[in-house]
């Protein structure tokens, strides 16, 4: 059951769902199935499906018969939705487009900005109780926004050797150019190393387990990577006028996704407390996945009493949660007092899961308060940016003895000889 605390007793650090931890075992067990795809390659990543997976593969790619056959088994009508949900993503993404600057204001006097596309990105798509085609969505149209050219999925293999429908109707029509049949850390390796079948990319992002996690740790440095995701979170700041039935129904929804997940309401009604606690008891039952959803509620579902609606936005700004739901007649007089949230849900009609799978804005968010510095996925995240600058002879001359001054000051005489010996002079 949900307890309900008055907000004297709020404590913002045990709100918190803390980031996915490891230990020495589950790090060496990854460093070594790191080091082994490596080494061998797609036979690595053959035993390891046959391990791991129960699944004999004799290729590591998905074919295009296997495409043709998910699509031939996915009804029509989840076809067109998944076509009309990604067309909502692009809309919503092609927005954020950056475009490269230049600035030549001065004579002789170029300098700029290059926004670059990533070469190749990988992603990764969990596979297990569950398979998220929203979340290929998600992740495969905004690099393809961004222009980059490959873009490779790896989700393990189901023990027949195939990989879910959904998910391959969902990567070809997000515009994925390779899937591969891998999951765990031996994915990763195998995306930020290559194989003989898998090209080495330059950026992985997509959530996943434990070894997941540490694997992507491993890698970064050697390739970029979107975020260590930890349990999803939500977050209701309603008032009294609020039907209990649905913010119920909204807390259930993040709390059905996994054990440690975190529903919190904060609310200026101890009267919607007592009906949202007892709605949720009644709805939990109904759900297929109320074991999940019970140990999250029973561990970390929590009702905060606040003094008032502002004092519940100072809750929500320490918490910093992943999923923000704003349940009040005027949202947004609210949304400028929000400094931390990774995706902000304003109004009585607007569920978290409209977000996580139609109306555009991306669901891949900061999670454990990382929302406090960081941003939900977003085509930056496929960019790169490169910058240049263009001096003559006569600019450089202007800005000579500055610049000279400037390197002797740091004690870098040869970074002022290298301005000073173009006109005849010398700083050394």
């Amino acid at each position: 059951m949900m307890k309900i605390m008055p907000v004297d007793q709020f404590d913002a650090s045990a709100f918190k769902t803390p980031p996915i931890q490891t230990g020495n075992e589950i790090e060496a067990a990854v460093d070594l199935i790191i080091q082994t795809v490596r080494q061998q390659g797609d036979k690595a990543l053959i035993d390891y499906a046959a391990k791991f997976d129960k699944a004999q593969l004799d290729s590591v790619l998905v074919s295009d018969q296997e495409i043709e056959e998910a699509f031939a088994a996915c009804e029509p009508d989840f076809l067109e939705t998944l076509k009309q949900a990604r067309d909502n993503i692009e809309a919503f993404h092609k927005r954020q487009v950056r475009n490269s600057l230049i600035v030549s204001e001065e004579a002789g006097k170029v300098m700029g900005q290059r926004i670059i596309p990533l070469k190749r990105v990988g992603l990764y798509v969990p596979g297990g109780t569950a398979a998220y085609p929203s979340s290929v969505l998600m992740n495969a149209v905004p690099p393809k926004i961004a222009g980059v050219k490959e873009i490779v999925i790896s989700t393990p293999p189901g023990r027949d050797g195939k990989v879910n429908p959904a998910i391959l109707c969902a990567a070809k029509i997000a515009g994925v150019t390779r899937i591969v049949k891998a999951g765990g850390a031996q994915a990763i390796a195998a995306l930020a190393y290559g194989t003989e079948s898998v090209p080495a990319v330059d950026k992985i992002v997509g959530p996943g387990n434990v070894y997941v996690a540490t694997a992507k740790r491993r890698v970064y440095g050697l390739v970029d990577i979107d975020m260590i995701a930890g349990p999803s979170e939500i977050l209701v700041l309603a008032d009294g006028k609020s039907n209990p039935a649905f913010v119920a129904a909204d807390l259930l929804s993040q709390a059905e996704h996994d054990k440690l997940a975190s529903a919190i309401l904060v609310t200026d009604s101890a009267e919607l407390a007592e009906k949202v606690q007892a709605e949720v008891e009644r709805q939990v039952e109904l759900l297929p996945r109320r074991d999940i959803a019970r140990v999250s509620i029973d561990s970390n579902g929590k009702i905060v009493v606040a003094h008032d609606l502002r004092q519940g936005i100072e809750i929500a700004n320490l918490i910093a949660p992943e999923h923000l739901e704003i349940c009040v007649d005027d949202p947004f007089a609210y949304l400028p007092q929000i400094e931390s949230a990774g995706s902000v849900f304003l109004g009585r009609n607007v569920p978290e899961a409209l977000g996580d799978y139609w109306a555009g804005p991306n669901h891949t968010l900061p999670t454990s308060g990382t929302a406090r510095f960081s941003s939900p996925l977003s085509v930056d995240d496929f960019v790169k940016k490169s910058q240049f600058l263009y001096y003559s002879k006569e600019a450089l001359e202007q800005a000579k003895d500055r610049v000279v001054a400037f390197a002797r000051k740091e004690g870098l005489n040869g970074h002022a000889n290298s301005i000073a010996i173009r006109f005849g002079e010398s700083a050394v």
